[in-house]
């Protein structure tokens, strides 16, 4: 895909996934695509996730699948720049490319349920 848009996240969920192992915060493959502000907000991300998806701890969900959501998940709650609707069908595109074969089908579903419960200003 060329959008703009799209390669963007592809290079947050990149970066996002890098900083998932331990000691890679300090080389992350995407410096243009900045990811300091979805790491200031992640303990309420993950507690979105856990809320969210409680049958999966955050340490044996997919480490790209948590990536997409926690972009997915500050996209919706924080940022709030983009459509909801725009944002799940992105993750969802973004784990047909990036995770497993049910991967999107996850992705969806969590996004789905925190999407529901959230508050609108």
């Amino acid at each position: 895909m060329s959008d703009p848009r799209h390669l963007r996240r592809m290079k947050l969920v990149q970066n996002l996934f890098s900083v998932s192992f331990p000691g890679s915060k300090a080389e992350l493959p995407n410096p243009d695509a900045p990811i300091e502000d979805i790491l200031q907000h992640l303990p309420a991300i993950d507690e979105k996730i856990r809320t969210h998806a409680p049958k999966y701890p955050l340490e044996r969900i997919a480490k790209s699948d948590l990536a997409i959501l926690r972009l997915s998940v500050y996209e919706l709650t924080v940022a709030q720049e983009e459509p909801p609707k725009v944002v799940i069908d992105e993750a969802v595109t973004l784990a047909r490319e990036f995770g497993s074969d049910r991967s999107y089908a996850f992705v969806n579903a969590v996004l789905g349920a925190i999407f529901k419960t959230t508050k609108k200003p």
